[in-house]
């Protein structure tokens, strides 16, 4: 049987990004003693089934694990095909068992860690911490979910180890479906981080999933253009309203940061008195504010961007790659053809995102199989018995093992569908030696029985640079004669400075009208095809039943 490391020694995904993943090593001093938030971003396609908490659990505790001695401080879930449709798109009650499951799983991996590590201090006694008047025991859950939403199929969970350090906590949603509605979308969170010491930054989370197929390349490019135009933090038609009635100072937004910040480069606006121009480049920059290229917030995105390594599917009999390193379809000679790396350099997608080092196989498509169905088949690299990732260091037996056998599917070509991308600090920052992103760990869960996808997570120390740093300064104003050296690839490539699409007005008014008729698809197809929906039906039929009997006999 082909071996299980599947860890290579080498990155695979390009110089820049090395270079973006460890350039916190060769930071000066005063960059490494920067203040940080750890944080923890996790993508899984649930394949619309419900999760083993113990299971998903301990693979959360291994990826907790990795370069890391303790806990996040924040984690963040981008969930992809959650439930079945008809129950994503009815949400609420439905979807709450789904949900849960997660926040299950994230809290036991968080509480059997702690036990772990001390009990390790304690030479195997339980341990309680006082802090104030509250007592905590090791039992004690470390996360409390701040905040979930769902559009549709995707879905967001935002957990904090302390929640009260997260504060304007925003959501957004998009769907770019059929007919605008959820079956594919995006949601959005953001949130303004403060630790103890008063010192803050600003956090925007992207979770989302794209079309999928390998012929849909350019239709994969379009959802993220739709993402870019339509995902808003608020609605874009209220600041075109002020704006037409002369207002726009009057934005809810900090003024004094607003009126700070440099004009929006999106051109000379030909034709216009200054007053008129200076009017259009505050209306850019509210709309740019509104974005998930806010230009004073950090930026994650993380999904099923369903990008393949081919336009068609692999034609019958071909090499799939393999885990073994001696072979010459090992998975690190595929990854050149990754579309999004490719599509991403050329700027048509994912704009001014950057990604760590992709080290780990392909993330789709599984087909896990039972214990014994590997004795007759193929042992080039088809199976994986991933032990790696279940030993104990103390030895400790773990009624949640489950150590799955798989092979890839022959129909389609092997991808790294599921990806978690940032916005690295930028430029003007850099420039005066600041900190920059720092990633601890990049890499895949191992494979589940309930998907054919494997879990991405990222974890990465981010910088806390509060909102006005972290806001492009005034040399990059379009009245600045002598701008600095870098500042020319800047203005021309950092999405926060120039969007690469305009906003859309009405963005918002089309989401309300798709989530009216997500409720009715849902519901319709809830009370035909579900046990729910006929317990429903029925409640209802008999409700209408007993009320016709009323009215009959009633004699009114």
């Amino acid at each position: 049987m082909a071996t299980c490391d599947a860890r290579v020694s080498t990155p695979l995904s390009g110089g820049e990004d090395l270079l973006t993943s460890s350039s916190s090593s060769s930071s000066s001093s005063s960059s490494s003693a920067a203040a940080t938030v750890d944080l923890l971003v996790l993508t899984f396609n649930c394949a619309k089934q419900l999760i083993s908490p113990g299971v998903f659990g301990r693979h959360l505790r291994w990826a907790m694990g990795r370069n890391a001695g303790g806990l996040p401080e924040v984690v963040v879930l981008s969930l992809q095909e959650v439930a079945p449709l008809s129950k994503a798109f009815v949400g609420e009650y439905f979807l709450d068992g789904y949900l849960e499951r997660f926040g299950e799983a994230v809290n036991g991996a968080a509480v059997r860690k702690k036990k772990k590590k001390e009990k390790k201090k304690k030479g195997g006694e339980a341990t309680t911490t006082t802090t104030g008047s509250t007592t905590e025991t090791t039992d004690t859950p470390p996360y409390t979910l701040v905040k979930a939403r769902n559009v549709g199929y995707t879905a967001m969970m935002l957990f904090a180890r302390h929640p009260a350090r997260l504060s304007a906590v925003l959501e957004a949603e998009m769907g770019f479906g059929a007919a605008d509605m959820g079956n594919k979308g995006a949601v959005g969170m953001r949130t303004l981080y403060s630790d103890p010491d008063g010192k803050t930054t600003e956090l925007t989370f992207v979770a989302t999933h794209l079309a999928a197929m390998e012929w849909n390349l350019p239709r994969r490019n379009a959802n993220w253009a739709a993402i870019m135009r339509g995902l808003t933090f608020a609605n874009p038609e209220q600041v075109f309203a002020r704006d037409d009635e002369g207002n726009v100072d009057g934005d809810e937004m900090d003024e004094d940061e607003a009126d700070d910040a440099p004009l929006l480069p999106r051109g000379d606006h030909q034709g216009e008195d200054e007053g008129d121009g200076q009017q259009h480049a505050r209306l850019r920059r509210r709309l740019h504010d509104l974005s998930v290229y806010k230009p004073s917030s950090h930026l994650f995105v993380a999904g099923d961007l369903n990008y393949r390594i081919a336009t068609t599917p692999p034609p019958p009999g071909a090499a799939l790659p393999s885990l073994d390193r001696r072979s010459h379809h090992h998975f690190g000679a595929f990854l050149p053809l990754d579309q999004l790396t490719r599509e991403r350099r050329a700027g048509r997608t994912l704009h001014g995102l950057v990604e760590a080092p992709v080290e780990f196989p392909p993330t789709y498509k599984y087909v896990p199989l039972g214990d014994k169905a590997h004795d007759n088949e193929d042992d080039d690299g088809g199976f994986c018995d991933e032990r790696q990732h279940y030993e104990d260091e103390d030895g400790d037996e773990d009624e949640d093992k489950d150590v799955v056998r798989w092979r890839f599917a022959s129909h389609r070509w092997p991808a790294w569908t599921d990806r978690i991308l940032y916005l690295d600090v930028p430029p003007w920052v850099r420039a005066q030696n600041g900190p920059r992103i720092r990633v601890r760990a990049y890499d895949a869960l191992p494979v589940v029985r309930t998907s054919d996808h494997r879990a991405v997570f990222l974890r990465v120390d981010v910088p806390l640079v509060g909102p006005r740093e972290l806001a492009p300064p005034s040399s990059l104003s379009s009245d600045v004669t002598s701008p600095p050296s870098w500042a020319h690839d800047a203005t021309a490539t950092d999405p926060r400075l120039r969007l690469p699409v305009e906003i859309d007005p009405e963005a918002w008014a089309r989401r309300r009208a798709a989530r009216q008729k997500e409720k009715l698809v849902g519901w319709t197809m809830l009370l035909w095809s579900s046990s729910e929906g006929a317990w429903v039906l029925l409640a209802s039929l008999v409700v209408a039943a007993g009320g016709a009997y009323w009215f009959y006999y009633s004699g009114v």
